[in-house]
Protein backbone atom coordinates (compact mmCIF):
# COMPACT_ATOMS: atom_id res chain seq x y z
CA UNK A 1 0.00 0.00 0.00
CA UNK A 2 1.44 3.28 -1.23
CA UNK A 3 2.13 5.69 1.89
CA UNK A 4 0.34 9.17 1.41
CA UNK A 5 2.88 11.81 1.09
CA UNK A 6 2.68 14.49 3.67
CA UNK A 7 1.85 17.97 1.53
CA UNK A 8 2.09 21.62 2.44
CA UNK A 9 0.13 24.37 0.66
CA UNK A 10 1.76 27.37 0.96
CA UNK A 11 -0.25 30.64 0.62
CA UNK A 12 2.56 33.03 -0.72
CA UNK A 13 0.21 36.72 -0.47
CA UNK A 14 0.17 38.00 2.92
CA UNK A 15 -1.68 41.41 1.26
CA UNK A 16 -4.98 42.91 2.50
CA UNK A 17 -7.96 41.68 0.73
CA UNK A 18 -5.35 38.95 -0.75
CA UNK A 19 -6.66 35.88 -3.26
CA UNK A 20 -4.27 33.25 -2.45
CA UNK A 21 -6.34 31.61 0.44
CA UNK A 22 -8.94 30.50 -1.91
CA UNK A 23 -7.14 29.79 -4.49
CA UNK A 24 -5.58 27.34 -1.57
CA UNK A 25 -8.56 26.10 -0.71
CA UNK A 26 -9.48 25.19 -3.55
CA UNK A 27 -6.07 22.91 -4.83
CA UNK A 28 -5.83 21.70 -1.34
CA UNK A 29 -10.06 20.22 -1.76
CA UNK A 30 -8.21 19.17 -5.05
CA UNK A 31 -5.12 17.37 -3.26
CA UNK A 32 -7.71 15.28 -0.63
CA UNK A 33 -9.63 14.16 -3.38
CA UNK A 34 -6.65 13.09 -5.32
CA UNK A 35 -6.11 10.26 -2.25
CA UNK A 36 -2.03 10.21 -2.18
CA UNK A 37 -1.79 13.23 0.43
CA UNK A 38 -2.01 14.32 4.01
CA UNK A 39 -2.48 18.27 3.17
CA UNK A 40 -0.89 20.62 4.93
CA UNK A 41 -2.17 24.77 4.28
CA UNK A 42 0.44 26.89 5.55
CA UNK A 43 -0.70 30.60 5.31
CA UNK A 44 2.38 32.87 5.51
CA UNK A 45 0.36 35.75 6.85
CA UNK A 46 0.13 33.74 10.03
CA UNK A 47 3.58 32.98 10.58
CA UNK A 48 6.80 35.88 11.74
CA UNK A 49 8.80 36.28 9.02
CA UNK A 50 11.28 38.80 9.11
CA UNK A 51 12.87 40.22 6.31
CA UNK A 52 15.88 41.04 7.94
CA UNK A 53 18.23 37.63 8.41
CA UNK A 54 21.19 36.73 10.70
CA UNK A 55 24.85 36.85 9.36
CA UNK A 56 25.82 33.44 9.11
CA UNK A 57 23.78 31.52 7.15
CA UNK A 58 23.10 27.31 8.12
CA UNK A 59 25.75 26.36 5.81
CA UNK A 60 28.54 28.16 7.74
CA UNK A 61 27.30 27.53 11.03
CA UNK A 62 25.18 24.55 11.23
CA UNK A 63 21.42 24.10 10.50
CA UNK A 64 21.09 26.55 14.05
CA UNK A 65 19.60 29.07 12.55
CA UNK A 66 17.40 31.13 15.22
CA UNK A 67 14.22 31.90 13.55
CA UNK A 68 12.00 33.58 15.80
CA UNK A 69 9.31 31.79 17.62
CA UNK A 70 6.72 32.60 15.56
CA UNK A 71 8.24 30.82 12.49
CA UNK A 72 8.37 27.28 14.71
CA UNK A 73 5.43 25.52 13.72
CA UNK A 74 6.21 26.94 9.62
CA UNK A 75 9.36 25.80 10.09
CA UNK A 76 8.31 22.07 11.57
CA UNK A 77 5.66 21.54 8.66
CA UNK A 78 8.34 22.64 5.96
CA UNK A 79 10.55 20.02 7.85
CA UNK A 80 8.34 17.17 7.97
CA UNK A 81 7.07 17.92 4.17
CA UNK A 82 7.59 15.58 1.24
CA UNK A 83 6.06 17.93 -1.14
CA UNK A 84 5.42 21.46 -1.71
CA UNK A 85 2.74 23.21 -3.32
CA UNK A 86 3.44 27.29 -3.22
CA UNK A 87 0.35 29.22 -4.37
CA UNK A 88 1.35 32.67 -5.70
CA UNK A 89 0.44 35.56 -6.77
CA UNK A 90 2.24 37.88 -10.00
CA UNK A 91 4.14 41.63 -8.53
CA UNK A 92 5.59 43.08 -10.82
CA UNK A 93 6.46 40.73 -12.93
CA UNK A 94 7.64 38.33 -9.91
CA UNK A 95 6.81 36.50 -6.74
CA UNK A 96 6.00 38.00 -3.60
CA UNK A 97 8.83 38.88 -1.06
CA UNK A 98 6.88 36.75 1.92
CA UNK A 99 7.68 34.28 -0.27
CA UNK A 100 11.56 35.00 -0.98
CA UNK A 101 11.74 35.80 2.67
CA UNK A 102 10.41 32.21 4.08
CA UNK A 103 12.73 30.73 1.40
CA UNK A 104 15.72 32.51 2.80
CA UNK A 105 15.23 31.40 6.26
CA UNK A 106 15.30 27.57 5.21
CA UNK A 107 17.58 25.98 3.25
CA UNK A 108 17.61 22.16 3.89
CA UNK A 109 13.81 22.16 4.32
CA UNK A 110 13.56 22.32 0.72
CA UNK A 111 16.40 19.76 -0.61
CA UNK A 112 15.53 17.00 -3.16
CA UNK A 113 11.91 17.17 -2.24
CA UNK A 114 9.40 17.88 -5.09
CA UNK A 115 7.69 21.42 -5.56
CA UNK A 116 4.76 22.64 -7.64
CA UNK A 117 3.18 25.61 -8.42
CA UNK A 118 0.10 27.04 -9.10
CA UNK A 119 -0.10 31.06 -9.34
CA UNK A 120 -3.03 33.57 -10.13
CA UNK A 121 -2.48 37.30 -12.03
CA UNK A 122 -3.33 39.06 -14.79
CA UNK A 123 -3.17 38.16 -18.52
CA UNK A 124 0.08 36.19 -17.45
CA UNK A 125 -1.56 34.46 -15.10
CA UNK A 126 1.14 34.09 -12.34
CA UNK A 127 3.37 32.77 -14.96
CA UNK A 128 6.41 35.28 -14.25
CA UNK A 129 6.32 34.52 -10.67
CA UNK A 130 6.44 31.23 -11.21
CA UNK A 131 9.59 30.94 -13.41
CA UNK A 132 11.67 33.22 -10.90
CA UNK A 133 10.18 30.62 -8.33
CA UNK A 134 11.46 27.73 -10.06
CA UNK A 135 15.53 29.10 -10.47
CA UNK A 136 15.18 29.90 -6.94
CA UNK A 137 14.31 26.94 -5.72
CA UNK A 138 16.65 24.59 -7.88
CA UNK A 139 19.63 26.56 -6.39
CA UNK A 140 18.56 24.86 -3.03
CA UNK A 141 18.81 21.59 -4.69
CA UNK A 142 14.43 21.10 -4.93
CA UNK A 143 12.82 19.45 -8.03
CA UNK A 144 10.62 22.09 -9.38
CA UNK A 145 7.25 19.93 -11.38
CA UNK A 146 6.66 20.75 -15.23
CA UNK A 147 3.41 21.21 -14.95
CA UNK A 148 1.66 23.58 -12.86
CA UNK A 149 -1.24 25.73 -12.63
CA UNK A 150 -1.94 29.14 -13.70
CA UNK A 151 -5.24 31.44 -13.62
CA UNK A 152 -5.12 34.62 -15.60
CA UNK A 153 -7.72 37.41 -15.22
CA UNK A 154 -8.75 35.52 -11.68
CA UNK A 155 -10.26 38.56 -10.51
CA UNK A 156 -13.26 37.38 -13.40
CA UNK A 157 -12.52 34.08 -13.95
CA UNK A 158 -13.07 32.49 -10.44
CA UNK A 159 -16.92 32.09 -9.08
CA UNK A 160 -17.91 31.24 -5.60
CA UNK A 161 -14.63 29.62 -4.71
CA UNK A 162 -13.99 27.96 -7.97
CA UNK A 163 -12.30 28.57 -11.58
CA UNK A 164 -14.56 29.49 -13.85
CA UNK A 165 -12.66 26.80 -16.51
CA UNK A 166 -13.97 23.56 -16.36
CA UNK A 167 -10.65 21.89 -17.34
CA UNK A 168 -9.10 23.44 -14.10
CA UNK A 169 -9.65 20.39 -12.14
CA UNK A 170 -7.90 17.91 -14.88
CA UNK A 171 -5.30 19.93 -14.94
CA UNK A 172 -4.99 19.88 -11.31
CA UNK A 173 -5.22 16.46 -11.36
CA UNK A 174 -2.38 15.79 -14.10
CA UNK A 175 -0.29 18.17 -11.86
CA UNK A 176 -0.64 16.16 -8.56
CA UNK A 177 -0.37 12.73 -9.69
CA UNK A 178 3.14 14.25 -11.24
CA UNK A 179 4.06 15.86 -7.58
CA UNK A 180 2.79 12.61 -5.66
CA UNK A 181 4.82 10.23 -8.11
CA UNK A 182 8.15 12.64 -7.07
CA UNK A 183 7.37 12.61 -3.42
CA UNK A 184 7.47 8.92 -3.39
CA UNK A 185 10.48 8.43 -5.14
CA UNK A 186 12.56 11.32 -3.74
CA UNK A 187 11.20 10.07 -0.16
CA UNK A 188 12.78 6.48 -0.96
CA UNK A 189 16.03 8.19 -2.20
CA UNK A 190 16.14 9.94 0.88
CA UNK A 191 15.68 7.08 3.10
CA UNK A 192 18.48 4.79 1.02
CA UNK A 193 21.27 7.62 0.94
CA UNK A 194 21.90 11.19 1.58
CA UNK A 195 21.95 13.73 -0.90
CA UNK A 196 24.65 14.54 -2.25
CA UNK A 197 25.58 18.02 -2.36
CA UNK A 198 23.11 19.94 -0.51
CA UNK A 199 23.72 22.91 0.80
Amino acid sequence: MTQHSKLVVIIGSVRERRFGPVVADWVAAQARTHGGFEVTIADLAAADIPLALPAAPPKFAGDDYPRPAGMRDLTADLEQADAFLIVTPEYNHSYPASLKALIDWHFTQWTAKPVAFVSYGGAAGGRHAVLHLENVLTELHAVTIRDGLAFPDYFTSWRDGAPGDDAAAGYAKTMLEQLSWWSQALRAARAASPYPGGV
